[in-house]
């Protein structure tokens, strides 16, 4: 058992780092034996960072001089090396515009003025030069290719598996590694020739025109307090009611993808959502977690009510070890939004039960419901079960037909 279980750890960390599944049989599990007898190993060293070619790093501070556009994409991977340190020199050092994946959030401060995440849409379709840092050309990115991309862009790819080098778009420089040791190389080799991109371009200048066109949007939604409720003036009261540092599980459609804009993240390793294959009913479980190897941080898990039907029973977990989570159930009566009322005879497929009570399920394992309908309930009830140590659930109504601000591209478009 030690020496399989010293290998799972292993296999976790070293490499691209994930989960491993450990099997054993029940014999194993229920058997009995001597500590004495049991050969324990030595704790599983640390996973070694693998450096870059010397000539890859010099061939990618190449690239991104030569770019016209060029833009910086903070992936996860870059938090799973733990290199928040480093790529926040990078960005300083070289003044490039960045944005940061979903998970890849808070690497690189969400309010870094560097950031042009509100401007993101027209920042992957114009940029003529993409750095991907520990982040995949996969369906959170569009796969690289138009029309949410530039036909002819030029990609930097940085990885920790070889194997994922020029997936859907031909990598011109290739940086195979670890994400922590590659950046500091690409940092030597900027300190010993420094280099900025300039402010007084054409392309920061459409950035933040968009940026700025879109941060208005956006403001004017968080601010309206019409009935029933939008999904942005939720959003903000949450984003007012929690700590800067809390950890925030999402998942759901609409409510992850807004909540992905309307709640920042200033540290790293703080946004658990959907993750690179789209997977719903993982929120409530990676609250869970959260909280158990963080018990000194705030988690809350900011959940659609499709999102949250596929494990809500899960709270009872939370209640039994006391672990203090405010689930907020953002309620549009379905998967896509509901009717408001109930007809026995026309009842749509994606539909729920209208205003389901789904705070009712951990007030019976011991936990703190609230049901929200007004605004004027709406900041003052989460303040409360936010400051709250006891498990509960928030369940705000919203308008069923709440969408997102207008798009310029459909959801997956290719």
């Amino acid at each position: 058992v030690p020496y399989y279980v010293e290998q799972a750890v292993r296999t976790s960390m070293y490499g691209r780092p994930g989960a491993v599944y450990l099997d054993f049989a029940n014999d194993v599990i229920s058997g009995r034996i001597e500590e004495s007898e049991i050969e324990f190993k030595d704790r599983c060293p640390d996973a070694p960072r693998t450096y870059a070619e010397p000539g890859s790093v010099d061939a990618a501070v190449d690239a991104l001089k030569s770019a016209e556009r060029p833009l910086v994409i903070v992936g996860k991977g870059m938090a799973y090396a733990r290199a928040e340190d480093d790529v926040r020199e990078f960005i300083d050092k070289t003044q490039l515009p960045f944005l940061a994946s979903p998970m890849g959030k808070g690497v690189v401060p969400d309010d870094h003025p560097l950031s042009v995440a509100p401007a993101r849409s027209y920042a992957l379709q114009n940029a003529d030069l993409v750095f991907l840092m520990g982040a995949r050309l996969n369906w959170i990115m569009h796969f690289g290719l138009p029309p949410r991309f530039n036909k002819d862009v030029r990609v930097v790819q940085m990885d920790i598996s070889a194997e994922e080098i020029g997936t859907n778009v031909p990598t011109e420089v290739a940086l195979v590694g670890d994400g922590k040791a590659i950046t500091s190389q690409l940092n030597v080799a900027l300190e010993q020739e420094p280099w900025t991109y300039p402010q007084e371009t054409t392309w920061w200048t459409g950035l933040s025109a968009k940026a700025e066109e879109n941060r208005q949007a956006v403001a004017a939604m968080e601010m309206d307090d019409s009935e029933p409720m939008g999904y942005y003036r939720v959003l903000r009261a949450v984003r007012e009611a929690i700590p800067e540092d809390a950890i925030i599980a999402s998942e759901g459609a609409s409510t992850m993808d807004i909540g992905r804009t309307v709640l920042p993240n200033i540290v790293p390793r703080a946004r658990l959502d959907a993750g690179t294959f789209g997977t719903m009913g993982v929120g409530v479980a990676q609250a869970i977690a959260a909280a158990a190897v963080h018990p000194d941080r705030k988690v809350v898990a900011v959940e659609g009510d499709a999102g949250f039907g596929f494990s809500a029973m899960e709270v009872e977990v939370a209640v039994r070890y006391n672990l203090p989570i405010t689930f907020i159930v953002v309620n549009n009566n379905g998967i896509g939004g509901g009717p408001s009322d109930y007809d026995p005879d026309n009842i749509p497929p994606g539909s729920y039960m209208p205003n389901a009570r789904y705070e009712k399920i951990i007030e019976a394992f011991g936990g703190k419901g609230y049901y929200v309908t007004t605004v004027d309930e709406l900041d003052s009830t989460l303040q409360t079960a936010v400051n709250d140590p006891t498990p509960s659930i928030v369940n705000i109504m919203i308008d069923p037909k709440a969408q997102r601000k207008p798009q310029p591209f459909g959801w997956l478009t290719r």
